[in-house]
């Protein structure tokens, strides 16, 4: 290599410059596919090494990335910034999965060669950029319906409830997708969302309340039809983020993930302040206990299939995500009816899908956050940050606080358990600076 150190440097370092762009350009295209910064930057590095860099150190925020590559003696500092804040499961895995495979350069590695990898990975990347997404509009709104009547059931809904909740999420997706293609305010797009799937299930469920169909209208139902709007992968890879020590990219995650559900919450509260309603958890199912359980390992596998659809995952890591989900949340709820305090048993079901996801994802050859998020969003309590919400607004700050309270202390159990399953499994996640 220092061959070719020697030579370019008697040049304009132009080699240099279009590979450190295409390095940061794999890294922005990874943030905006929402994967966390632990492995955007384990990604840039390894295509850094394979077109000839001797390191690459990146900071990275929830859409910005400013990243130094090394080249012998001469470097190149580059900021670039995301223009959108998403989630692409398959967009992270074919990135990842592509980076992975490099191998690095060493002192055999012929100019010629690393000209040639670098022309591969900008066609790569132009492939991968190209690519659409898997499912359709309608299609992505399906899931996200499917996963939101999961939710009702786990809510303690009916069957009529969970009928108005899953048309109630479509809609809300579908607008929701439509205006995202416009390039709207993300946080505008989460209050009007939230606003057309809540109205649509008052609307349903009123009407069958007036016909004499149901008894009451499940006043918390609501809450379950807007919950496709759980900025999961935020929260998640923000957790996992503060865990490794990576303040700048955990907050800027945590920020974005509190601003969308503030957002989301404040488009309820208003349409229940209207409607006359407060969120009041339902009473559980009476149903025999082999029931029951049935019906949760049911409910948890299509909730947690149809979040991976929504975060356009392949169908067969959709379908492994759902048994993984199903097993840990099933386990959770089991606990928490045995008596365990709900971040106890919060804490072992993450332990459960980081332990299966460890286990499973390199076997798949997929990226273990592909699996991990959708199972664990399931867990993300929701229904009590909306309820937070609406009670601060309402003026009872005693309930607010207990119901925020009980929602962050989840999601921190929930990450604690996938963080010490992941410190068990990889040794550069257990050893800081890697």
């Amino acid at each position: 290599m220092d061959a070719v150190y020697s030579q370019e440097s008697k040049l304009e370092p132009i080699g240099l410059i279009r590979a450190s762009r295409t390095v940061v350009r794999t890294g922005t295209m990874l943030l905006a596919a929402g994967s966390g910064s632990y492995r955007v930057k384990s990604s840039m590095k390894a295509l850094g090494r394979a077109l000839g860099m001797s390191d690459v150190h990146a900071q990275v925020t929830i859409n910005e990335i400013t990243a130094t590559c090394h080249r012998g003696p001469m470097y190149r500092t580059e900021v670039a910034q995301t223009a959108t804040i998403g989630v692409n499961s398959d967009r992270i895995k074919l990135i990842q999965t592509y980076c992975e495979a490099l191998e690095p350069a060493d002192e055999t590695t012929s100019p010629e060669e690393i000209a040639r990898r670098l022309d591969d990975a900008e066609a790569f990347l132009d492939a991968a950029e190209a690519k659409p997404h898997l499912y359709p509009d309608w299609l992505n709104s399906l899931c996200a319906a499917i996963a939101c009547g999961a939710f009702a059931f786990l809510n303690n809904g009916g069957p009529v409830e969970i009928g108005a909740v899953l048309i109630g999420a479509f809609l809300g997706q579908y607008s929701r997708r439509l205006m995202l293609h416009r390039h709207l305010n993300q946080l505008a797009v989460a209050m009007i969302a939230g606003a057309v799937a809540s109205i649509v299930y008052l609307g349903l469920a009123h009407g069958m309340y007036l016909a004499g169909l149901v008894e009451s209208i499940h006043e918390s139902g609501y809450i379950s039809a807007v919950l496709f709007l759980v900025p999961g992968f935020p929260l998640i890879t923000a957790a996992l983020d503060l865990s490794h020590l990576d303040f700048s990219a955990g907050m800027s995650r945590l920020a974005y993930a509190l601003m969308i559900m503030i957002s989301a919450a404040l488009s309820v509260w208003a349409v229940s302040t209207l409607w006359g309603l407060t969120p009041i958890p339902q009473e559980k199912h009476e149903l025999v206990p082999w029931a029951l359980f049935a019906f949760r390992l049911l409910a948890s596998a299509l909730g947690v299939w149809g979040f991976a659809m929504i975060f356009n995952s392949p169908f067969i890591v959709a379908v492994v995500a759902a048994g993984v989900g199903m097993i840990a949340n099933t386990a959770r709820l089991v606990l928490m009816d045995a008596g365990l305090f709900t971040q106890g048993a919060a804490f072992f079901a993450g332990l459960i899908v980081g332990v299966l996801c460890n286990l499973i994802a390199p076997r798949l050859d997929i990226p273990r956050i592909t699996l991990s998020v959708p199972a664990v969003v399931i867990m993300i309590p929701g229904a009590a940050g909306y309820r937070a919400i609406y009670y601060l607004n309402a003026g009872d700050t005693l309930q607010a606080l207990a119901y925020g309270v009980e929602a962050v202390f989840v999601v921190i159990a929930v990450a604690v358990g996938l963080t010490f399953a992941r410190t068990l499994t990889d040794r550069n996640w257990l050893v800081t600076g890697k």
